[in-house]
């Protein structure tokens, strides 16, 4: 079978930092749920795709900050006792729906099956972190991997040293823990400002993500942006939404499992959907048969999809196109917990329908290259503008983010010195984590705001109180200070403040 075009699959894996950062409802519980349920099934298929011969499956992002939690001994300990909670909730939930319903058993049964599975996993293949896991993988022509910002900050807000220092940390973060230095970057919330390309050539980025409605929807090929030669990619919001949209999507189907009802004393989500309207306590028990069958059905519309939608580029443009669908990896597992199944059976059957699944950068060299564009200030988010992060309700954020900024430029211009400074670099750190892209969109969203202001505001807090001491002549303090900060903060080791100054 001839090939009609060509598929990209594009995953975003990212969290804030929140090892030492609250627990439950948001905290560490949201890294641990994300691992067990996102990115260990993830990494596990990826491997039976590797080992039945597959190359080039997906373009994989994860976040510099991401990377560095699955790598931190403190998470790893965490994750370790999470998995056996796990395990033992589900014991508890067998025993305490023993007369009840055989479906309510089987999940408990299920739940219990699939958190050995994980414990066995993360204690054989995981316990050194996740570069170890994630190398293979990259190595091996599997994935391209992307990266992007340290911290995933929104770029157009940031001044351009700030915004320089945050690449190329994050960069050269993920070519020590990985051994490749991403050529491509998820670049955060999709953030575009006009001539931002020139700062990513000028780091070596060569390709990154923007949404649909910025190149028109016009996403059949990758194109240079402007007059350089980096190449950006648009996410083809015809298809995307076949899985996921603002209003609808396969999840919300009523055979998979329902996302927000929970049995509370095991913690367990025993339910399916049942329907869009249906109360939590009206809901039906989850039978994996119907979840299946779901499954199968909406991984071949999503085939068929896919492959009409080349034909008609094919038709259109007198020459094959791509389409690129692009997706938070955490939407697979974590919030539809049917999501790695159905991505497994796309994979597969993808190249059935001749279709030539690649990579981004596979893209380019199958020759998926249009025209250049011009592209417009844009996001994934609301609006496809900036609104989420620059808008009315976040404003107080933006107005602390751009004092912060200038300050921190300031404080390493007029106190570093030719010494590398560990006060500084800590001063730094806390200024990254504080510009995180995650606090103006949970408070935009209304999503955990109060932990989202809480966050923004200690990580100002303890910037400004390293500031202050520096500059008032306070420097044994500081460090002091500065060395009892790292030991919750202390992501990114290799960070050294005096990149951001003008001058030697």
């Amino acid at each position: 079978m001839s090939e009609i075009g060509g598929f990209a699959l594009v995953l975003h894996s990212h969290l804030p930092w929140l090892p030492h950062h609250g627990t439950w409802p948001v905290g560490e519980e949201w890294l641990y749920q994300a691992w067990a349920h996102s990115y260990l099934p993830l990494v596990d298929m990826l491997r039976r795709l590797e080992d039945d011969g597959y190359r080039d499956v997906l373009t994989l992002g994860v976040t510099p900050v991401l990377a560095a939690q699955m790598d931190d001994p403190y998470a790893l300990r965490g994750m370790h006792d999470w998995l056996g909670n796990w395990n033992l909730r589900a014991q508890y939930a067998a025993v305490r729906w023993r007369g009840d319903d055989p479906r309510l058993r089987e999940v408990a049964a299920a739940e219990y099956r699939a958190s050995a599975t994980a414990l066995t996993e993360f204690e054989t293949r995981w316990r050194h972190g996740f570069s170890p896991v994630l190398r293979p993988l990259v190595d091996g022509g599997v994935v391209e991997l992307i990266g992007g910002p340290a911290t995933h900050p929104f770029q157009p807000l940031l001044d351009p040293r700030v915004r320089a220092f945050a690449l190329t940390l994050g960069l050269d973060d993920t070519a020590l823990r990985v051994g490749h230095r991403p050529e491509g970057i998820w670049a955060p919330e999709c953030g575009y400002a006009p001539g931002i390309e020139d700062d990513y050539s000028a780091a070596g980025v060569r390709r990154f993500l923007v949404d649909g409605p910025a190149l028109h929807g016009d996403t059949a090929f990758a194109r240079p942006v402007g007059n350089s030669d980096v190449m950006c990619f648009g996410r083809d919001l015809e298809v995307t939404y076949r899985v996921w949209s603002p209003k609808a999507g396969y999840p919300g189907d009523t055979a998979y499992r329902d996302f927000h009802t929970y049995d509370h004393p095991s913690g367990l989500k025993p339910s399916r959907v049942t329907g869009r309207h249906v109360a939590p306590h009206d809901k039906k028990p989850y039978e994996p048969a119907l979840a299946a069958d779901a499954v199968r059905r909406h991984a071949q519309d999503f085939v068929d999809t896919v492959a009409q939608r080349l034909r008609d580029l094919n038709e259109r443009h007198g020459r094959p196109g791509l389409v690129v669908a692009a997706y938070d990896t955490e939407l697979y597992g974590h919030w539809w917990h049917e999501g790695p199944a159905w991505l497994e059976a796309v994979l597969r059957g993808l190249p059935k329908a001749g279709v030539n699944v690649t990579t981004l950068r596979g893209a380019i060299d199958a020759g998926y290259v249009g025209d250049p564009a011009d592209l417009p200030a844009s996001s994934w988010g609301s609006g496809k503008d900036w609104r989420v992060w620059d808008g009315a309700q976040v404003a107080d954020l933006v107005e602390a983010n751009a004092a912060l900024q200038r300050d921190l430029l300031d404080l390493v211009d007029t106190l570093g010195g030719p010494a590398r400074d560990a006060t500084l670099d800590q001063a730094a750190r806390e200024a990254l984590l504080a510009l995180s892209s995650d606090w103006a969109f949970m408070v935009t969203k209304d999503s955990a705001a109060d932990y989202a202001r809480r966050r923004a505001k200690v990580h100002f807090e303890r910037y400004a109180e390293l500031s202050s001491l520096l500059r008032a002549g306070a420097p044994t303090r500081a460090a002091a200070r500065a060395a009892d900060l790292r030991r919750s903060d202390g992501v990114f080791g290799g960070l050294d403040a005096r990149a951001l100054r003008t001058h030697e």
